[in-house]
């Protein structure tokens, strides 16, 4: 199994999906798969301004994410910031580069302008292995 530091950024590097688990207003779990990258020790995911997960996160920065491989898993807690205006290049050029030249900064309607959910690790739950 995976356990290594190095096993799991190289899984965060190539992993095409994270589960972002945030919670709405009445506390209940909103749980859906995003794209990300995994920059400088933070999750960096793209939405609309008008979408839940974004909603969810203003009204409480709390999140829990998973990678997709229940064998190996790979969870973390952290507390998202939602960034609006003009969006970090280093960023939109990783989500490019992963995405096969997805430019995450175009709106998409119903949707609104794009934001960046920014999730910095508070704690690692599992980090591919078990228990």
């Amino acid at each position: 199994m995976e356990t290594t530091q190095t096993a799991l950024i190289d899984r965060l590097e190539r992993e095409r999906n994270v589960w972002l688990c945030t919670l709405r207003a009445d506390g209940s779990p909103h749980v859906t798969p995003v794209w990300f990258v995994y920059l400088a020790d933070r999750f960096w995911i793209s939405s609309g301004a008008r979408n839940r997960k974004v909603r969810n996160v203003v009204n409480d920065p709390r999140v829990s994410l998973a990678l997709e491989d229940g064998d190996t898993p790979c969870v973390a807690e952290g507390r998202a910031h939602v960034h609006t205006g003009t969006l970090r290049e280093d960023v939109l050029a990783a989500i490019s580069a992963k995405y096969g030249g997805w430019d995450a900064a175009t709106q998409i309607e119903p949707y609104g302008p794009r934001v960046m959910l920014e999730i910095p690790v508070d704690r690692w739950l599992l980090k591919g292995a078990a228990q």
